[in-house]
């Protein structure tokens, strides 16, 4: 009994921040992807401080359905895949896996390009070489590395995120021009400004995310001695609600205070200087060179590879989390290789066809748009679905959303759902 008394003296040391911060950590860290900074870098410069608001507006939108996500796995022991594969019809959970599976490897393939140019413009080199070994390099972690080990890596490269917040204050930014541009915006029904709210907000909102923490979440519950799902053991649900929901809203927190300081570092450099046009996260350090020299530079592009190594695992896990689950094959990054063969298989394939993207003739940022494009799309029926499950005692037990989570999750799924119609509307235009 000796083991299990000293279980519950080692209880109270999980109340401490960094390890209570963790799957909803990760998953907001890895929102600030290379992709994501190429995206914020453009809203920058194209607009200025203008779009800065819909960092604010859509913080507590994806808090609250990462925060649903997570409650999903934790209650249930499935993450989003497997639950929709439990409840609804074959043909609409695969299609959305499916679709997740396109988004993703799209993703892979832009953030690894990305990582490579990073690269390149700080020591030079062949570009298609450094995306290889990124590639084997994040593969091999993954596939190797034991669980907990991992985990604890990618907590800490999210400190990578922290180079943009460096980058603000390396530059001169008018603050009351930001704080007047979040409480009073330039709206405008300009197609160009509508479609950069839908990028941001598809950034920010973004299913692979959902899928990733959801499965987290489930890891999490195997590893933890004495840890169910809460569907099982209901007497857990009060500590681990806590948990979920500070993890849950400080990740998500970092992860939109990192994206505002990124478009307000590009707006007060490359769109004061009138570079406007910035396609990828590459040329928006590139730019930041000859615009705020070469330090600033030099840290930014840091950035874009950090937040790379980061954001490459969650791509590929979570594809391999809904593919699996949607297969009923033992999934997690906790299992040795030859127990999960499937699971890690999907993850070495994503990453090589992500690099392969690299050799192709295929344009890697009208690619990453069409990504873009088609996260949003997913998103929607996705958090519908979402929000359906957790409206069903008979899934979620006595543990249904309460009702003000429960109102801003349909908020989100609307806003979402709203931003997509009018970017279809402006296409039509």
């Amino acid at each position: 009994m000796e083991p299990a008394s000293g279980d519950q003296e080692k209880q109270p040391d999980r109340l401490k921040l960094f390890q209570v911060m963790g799957p909803g950590l990760i998953t907001g860290a890895s929102d600030d992807d290379p992709s994501g900074i190429a995206t914020y870098s453009q809203v920058g410069a194209q607009f200025g401080y203008g779009l800065a608001w819909t960092l604010v507006l859509s913080y507590p939108l994806m808090a609250a359905i990462q925060e649903i996500s997570a409650r999903i796995g934790r209650v249930t022991g499935f993450g989003i895949a497997g639950n929709l594969r439990r409840h609804y019809p074959r043909w609409l959970s695969g299609s959305v896996v499916t679709l997740l599976l396109v988004a993703n490897l799209i993703n892979l393939g832009a953030d690894l390009g990305a990582m490579g140019a990073a690269l390149k413009l700080m020591i030079h080199g062949p570009a298609l070489l450094y995306v290889v070994l990124f590639g084997a390099l994040s593969a091999g972690l993954q596939i190797f590395t034991r669980y907990a080990r991992y985990i604890s890596y990618l907590k800490y490269l999210c400190l990578a995120l922290f180079s943009y917040v460096i980058c603000a204050f390396m530059v001169k930014v008018s603050w009351s021009d930001v704080g007047w541009a979040i409480v009073w915006p330039p709206l405008s029904s300009d197609s160009a400004y509508l479609m950069a709210v839908t990028a941001v907000l598809g950034t920010t909102i973004s299913p692979y995310l959902f899928f990733w923490q959801a499965g987290q979440e489930v890891e999490d519950g195997k590893e933890r001695t004495g840890a169910r799902p809460l569907i099982r053991a209901p007497e857990q649900a009060q500590s681990e609600f806590l948990r979920i929901r500070i993890d849950t809203y400080i990740g998500m927190a970092i992860s939109n205070i990192i994206a505002l300081f990124i478009v307000i570092t590009t707006a007060a450099t490359l769109h004061m200087h009138g570079k406007t046009d910035i396609q990828t996260s590459a040329q928006a350090a590139e730019a930041l060179r000859a615009v705020a020299g070469p330090f600033t530079f030099a840290v930014f592009a840091a950035g874009i590879i950090g937040t790379g190594m980061l954001t490459l695992p969650v791509l590929a896990g979570s594809a391999a989390y809904a593919l699996g689950e949607a297969q009923s094959w033992h999934v997690g990054l906790a299992r040795r290789p030859l127990r999960a063969r499937a699971f890690y298989i999907t993850i070495a394939v994503g990453m090589v066809l992500g690099v392969a993207l690299n050799f192709s003739p295929i344009d890697p940022i009208k690619a990453l748009y069409w990504s873009a494009v088609l996260n949003g799309v997913v998103a929607v029926p996705v958090m519908a679905m979402m929000m359906f499950l957790t409206m069903r005692p008979a899934i979620m037990g006595r543990f249904t959303l309460p009702r003000p989570l429960q109102a801003v999750g349909w908020v989100a799924t609307a806003a979402m759902a709203a931003t997509v119609a009018a970017m279809f509307a402006s296409w039509l235009e």
